[in-house]
C-alpha cells in the first residue's frame, strides 16, 4: 500500500465528530467529485463518483451518521481490462437529497445552487475545526502525498482555480506555504516541504502517518548530516594528501638538484622530515621537529622549499639570486 493510501485509510477510519466539522467534510467532497442530479420533473438526486474506496466509505459514513440515509451504493470495472473500479454512492430520494445539499450550502433554499463556492467554503469553514474538515474531505477525494523515503510532495487537484484558490486559502490559514499550478487542464494545489507536509497531515489529522512521516524525516536528516561529514572529512583529506605529494615532489627535486645543503636548517630539517613521513599531517611534521612548532610554522617552512623548488625550475640558480 502507497503512504498516500495510508493516510487516507486513517483519515476514512474517524469521522469528525462534531456534524458542523462532518457537514464541512461532506461539502469538500461533493465539491471535489459530487454532482447534483436533476430530472425532467425538476426531482433532485446526489452522485457521488470515485476510484477511491476510502472517499466511498468516508461519504456513505457522513451521510449515514449525519442525515440518517443509506446511500445507494455500486461499483463497476472501468477501462477494457477492467483493471481499476468507479465506486458510485447515489442519494434519489428529492427531500433527502435537497436537505444533503442545503446543510452543506450547496443549495440555496429557494433551490438555485449556491452564489459560489467561494460563499459556500466561507459560511462552512468559520470555525478552525471545519477548516480542517474542508481541507480532510478535499484530499480525500482528489488528494496524494508521495512516499517520503523518495520525496516530498503533497497535492490536491481541483477542477478549476475557484477550488484551488479556496483550498491555497484555507492551507495558508494554518501558515502552511501553499502553491497553485496548472497541470494538464487542472489546478493543482500542492506542498513540497517536509516540515509543511508534516504540519498538513496534523491539520487534517492524519497523526499515525505524521509520526511515520517524521521518523522517515529523522532517519534522511541523520544521513544527510552523515554523508556531509564524510564528504567534508573526505574532502579535507584529499586535499592533505594532494597537498603531501607537492610538497614531497618539491623537496626531491630540490634534493636531485643538490639544492638541499643550500636550505636554511630549519627548512632543512622539515624537508626531511616530509620525506620520510609523506603521510603525516603539519601538526604532526611539527611535533616531531627537535623544537616543536604549530601547523602554520610548518606550512610556511614547506612554502618557502616549494617557492626555491620554482626558483630551480626556472632556470635562474645561484645563491645571490634567491634569498630564503
Amino acid at each position: 500500500m502507497s503512504f498516500s493510501s495510508e493516510v487516507k485509510e486513517e483519515l476514512a477510519a474517524t469521522l469528525p465528530g462534531a456534524m458542523h466539522c462532518r457537514t464541512a467534510c461532506l461539502a469538500a467532497i461533493l465539491t471535489m467529485c459530487g454532482r447534483v442530479v436533476l430530472s425532467i420533473s425538476d426531482r433532485v438526486g446526489i452522485r457521488i463518483v470515485t476510484e477511491n474506496p476510502q472517499v466511498a466509505k468516508t461519504c456513505c459514513a457522513l451521510i449515514r451518521k449525519s442525515f440518517g440515509i443509506t446511500p445507494e451504493c455500486g461499483v463497476r470495472a472501468k477501462g477494457l481490462r477492467g483493471t481499476t473500479s468507479l465506486y458510485t454512492l447515489a442519494v434519489f430520494d428529492h427531500d433527502a437529497s435537497v436537505r444533503i445539499l442545503e446543510t452543506c450550502c450547496l443549495l440555496a433554499p429557494d433551490g438555485e445552487p449556491a452564489a459560489s463556492l467561494a460563499d459556500t467554503a466561507e459560511r462552512l469553514c468559520r470555525r478552525s475545526c471545519c477548516k480542517k474538515a474542508f481541507i480532510r474531505g478535499a484530499f480525500l477525494s482528489s488528494g496524494s502525498v508521495s512516499d517520503p523515503r523518495r520525496s516530498y510532495h503533497y497535492e490536491i487537484t481541483c477542477a478549476d482555480e475557484e477550488r484551488a484558490a479556496i483550498l491555497r486559502d484555507l492551507l495558508r490559514s494554518f501558515d502552511l506555504d501553499a502553491k497553485v499550478t496548472a497541470r494538464k487542464g487542472k489546478q493543482v494545489v500542492y506542498l513540497k516541504e517536509g516540515e509543511q507536509i508534516a504540519d498538513a497531515l496534523n491539520v487534517m489529522g492524519a497523526h499515525k502517518c505524521l509520526m511515520e512521516l517524521e521518523n522517515v524525516r529523522i532517519l534522511r536528516e541523520i544521513s544527510n548530516s552523515v554523508n556531509r561529514q564524510v564528504n567534508c572529512e573526505t574532502a579535507n583529506l584529499h586535499k592533505t594528501v594532494g597537498a603531501a605529494v607537492r610538497q614531497t615532489e618539491d623537496i626531491e627535486f630540490v634534493r636531485d638538484h643538490g639544492g638541499l645543503g643550500q636550505l636554511p636548517e630549519k627548512l632543512r630539517a622539515v624537508a626531511e622530515l616530509r620525506l620520510e613521513n609523506p603521510d603525516a599531517s603539519l601538526q604532526e611534521l611539527g611535533e616531531m621537529l627537535p623544537v616543536p612548532v604549530g601547523k602554520s610554522g610548518v606550512n610556511h617552512r614547506l612554502r618557502k622549499i616549494s617557492e626555491f623548488a620554482e626558483h630551480i625550475r626556472s632556470g635562474k640558480g645561484g645563491e645571490e639570486e634567491w634569498t630564503i
